[in-house]
């Protein structure tokens, strides 16, 4: 049974590959196949768990189970799993009853559902930069269609009509790129309840990810990684003092169709140099009530330390 076991995760494994690659494959039949493979594999690892017990001399109890309460209790939200897989963390080791749900040639556990949940909602929660950003749902390396043209309306005498504007398009493909946070296990997470254990676990890599998803929005290098903001083509300023002119250049630079809603992002350092700029009256450009709210010129400022402060050169 071990030598077919491990026939079954060589197929599976063979059925990955050929999914992920870029020849044309039959999805109905590898399907099919694959629900027969998990159905076998199941049975193999019932019977060999049941002859490890009788192995052992345990005794079994005869047990009815109604509809459902396996597929709730092998669920990886169900209680009994969540426990499991703290076990797991803790160990290294995972339920045999839980292995054939949670457990792959490519992955050690499945993380509950429930806590991929709470990581996701804390970084939107908690964040400053990553709220900020559109979400899509475009697939990745798929080129979609962009265009920038802005035709033109013409006022015609009547019956007349106005001249045709051709339309240039472009297009842009959305890279995907595989985010890994390995958080180790000390001797005080090990003896955590499991309500503290998750929050602890939930905490630290929400924190983590997060970080490093708002560093690549704003100073990414597009190679393995985001392209970020600073990185993209745009309008960029040489100023050699922070001051009112130069906020009224960037200012300036700004599309008219974005203006509600854009946001200032700078470090800490800078918007408190700020404290010092004045306008053509000498009037400071931040009050003390801009500086308690964090906004400059009506607009939101955001406080990122992934950004580098201005410097006057020397």
């Amino acid at each position: 049974m071990e030598k077919r076991l491990k026939e079954i995760n060589d197929r599976k494994i063979e059925i990955r590959a050929a999914l992920n690659s870029a020849s044309e494959v039959d999805l109905e039949a590898f399907k099919a196949e694959l629900e027969k493979l998990n159905a076998e594999e199941q049975e193999l690892r019932n019977r060999l768990d049941l002859a490890s017990k009788i192995n052992i001399g345990e005794v079994f109890a005869p047990t009815i189970e109604k509809p459902g309460e396996t597929e709730e209790r092998n669920s990886i939200d169900s209680l009994e799993y969540r426990n499991a897989f703290m076990n797991y963390v803790k160990t290294g080791k995972m339920a045999k009853e839980f292995r054939a749900v949670s457990m792959t040639a490519n992955n050690a556990a499945v993380m509950p559902t429930t806590m991929i949940n709470k990581i996701i909602e804390k970084m939107d929660n908690c964040g400053m930069i990553l709220p900020l950003v559109t979400r899509t749902s475009y697939e990745t390396g798929i080129s979609i269609p962009t265009s920038t043209a802005k035709p033109v309306a013409t006022f015609v005498a009547e019956g007349a009509t106005s001249d045709k504007q051709d339309k240039s398009t472009a297009s842009i493909i959305f890279g995907s790129y595989k985010l890994r946070c390995a958080v180790a296990v000390s001797l005080n997470l090990a003896v955590l309840s499991l309500d503290s254990f998750e929050k602890v676990l939930v905490d630290n890599i929400s924190n983590a990810m997060m970080t490093a998803l708002e560093k690549a929005i704003i100073n990414g290098t597009g190679t393995g990684e985001p392209k970020g903001i600073i990185k993209e083509e745009g309008a960029e300023l040489t100023a050699e003092a922070l001051d009112f002119d130069t906020i009224m250049a960037a200012e300036a630079e700004l599309p008219a169709q974005y203006e509600n809603g854009s946001v200032y992002v700078m470090s800490k350092k800078t918007f408190m140099q700020l404290r010092l700029a004045k306008d053509s009256n000498k009037r400071p450009i931040l009050t003390d009530l801009d500086i308690q709210n964090k906004e400059l010129l009506g607009r939101k400022v955001i406080l990122c330390d992934y950004l580098p402060s201005f410097a006057t050169a020397e």
